[in-house]
């Protein structure tokens, strides 16, 4: 199960608006009560996305314009409150490969990070910039790339900031420590077996 080396992620995006959008909003804690996370996509942001009897209200996920993005935009802080993997467990399972926000919560960064998921923070400023093309133009390819730390969108693009442990482990197939493990398995049993109390 070699890893993939994730240099850029492309595709549409949707601005979900909003500063410290916790792990409740992004998957309501009654949902998770699961034994695998797989479906965990359909509930992502379900008690904003529906009112009280289950019926679905204006929200840029429920809008068909933004049907198939692939990148979220966000504020900041994204991702605060519990540590819970459903979160971005979630984020992956709707098909979201990045995120940008103004900044993230630092155990929810971490989860992303050994999903693969990039995690870029960009300045108010240009996070307005993207929403603002995405709005203007829904199809309009958004391209994070990890390997030069910018973001581009139509003709314009702007320099985001992603830690260099983070970079370095996705730039180097590195990002998931369980991957690793399995891909080493046969140095683990050798390492093991030369062991004098195996």
């Amino acid at each position: 199960m070699a890893l993939e080396k994730i240099t850029e992620v492309a595709g549409t995006g949707v601005y979900v608006p909003g500063s410290d959008i916790d792990t409740d909003r992004i998957i309501p804690a009654r949902f998770m009560k699961c034994v695998t996370f797989d479906g965990l996509g359909d509930y992502l942001f379900y008690d904003v996305r529906h009112d009280a009897n289950d019926n679905v209200v204006d929200h840029p996920l429920n809008d068909e314009k933004f049907a198939g993005a692939s990148i979220l935009l966000s504020g900041i802080n994204f991702g605060c409150g519990s540590s819970r993997e459903h979160a971005p467990q979630a984020i992956y399972r709707a098909g979201f490969r990045a995120v940008i926000a103004q900044s993230f919560a630092e155990i929810f960064f971490g989860n992303c990070c050994t999903l693969g998921i990039p995690c870029v923070a960009a300045t108010g400023g240009d996070i307005e910039k993207i929403a603002a093309a995405i709005a203007a133009d829904p199809s309009i390819e958004i391209k994070v790339d990890v390997e030069k730390c910018r973001v581009f969108y139509g003709n314009e693009n702007c320099t985001v900031h992603i830690p260099d442990s983070a970079r370095d482990a996705l730039l180097s197939a590195r990002w998931d420590p369980i991957g690793e493990l399995i891909d080493g398995e046969a140095e683990i049993e050798t390492t093991a077996s030369s062991l004098s109390y195996f």
